[in-house]
């Protein structure tokens, strides 16, 4: 199982960096009044979002930590799941450009969290620890 573990997190790592483009992209057509699920738009996220947690769930598995069992894949998780509420928002829900701008960053910034929680494997990033 361990012989899996390199192309998985090399997997789950590029699909991790793709993932954040493909949903900008359908959130600053939402922001521009534009369909943001237009062509390929329509389907290339969900493909590559659904990969990304199936390399993701294969990953924990491999390695043997689990989330509410350890605290970092938790909190990955728990992002994850706001991550995916901010992107509703900022591509479907808000009505303002303004909201739409804000749930987009928010987002963002939920990806960044997760990428740190993932290199630390800390849910705290290491703040504070010394």
């Amino acid at each position: 199982m361990l012989q899996a573990y390199i192309p998985l997190l090399l997997t789950h790592a590029t699909l991790a960096v793709v993932s954040p483009i493909l949903f900008s992209i359908r959130a600053l057509r939402a922001i521009r009044g534009l369909d943001p699920a237009r062509g390929w738009l329509r389907v290339a996220p969900h493909v590559v979002d659904s990969l990304l947690l199936l390399a993701g769930l294969a990953l924990a598995f491999t390695i043997r930590q689990y989330p509410f069992v350890h605290g970092w894949l938790t909190a990955k998780l728990l992002a994850l799941i706001l991550y995916i509420v901010l992107g509703h928002v900022a591509v479907r829900r808000a009505r303002t450009k303004r909201a739409r701008i804000a749930a987009w960053v928010a987002a963002l910034c939920v990806v960044l969290y997760i990428y740190g929680v993932a290199i630390t494997h800390s849910p705290r990033l290491s703040i504070g620890a010394g």
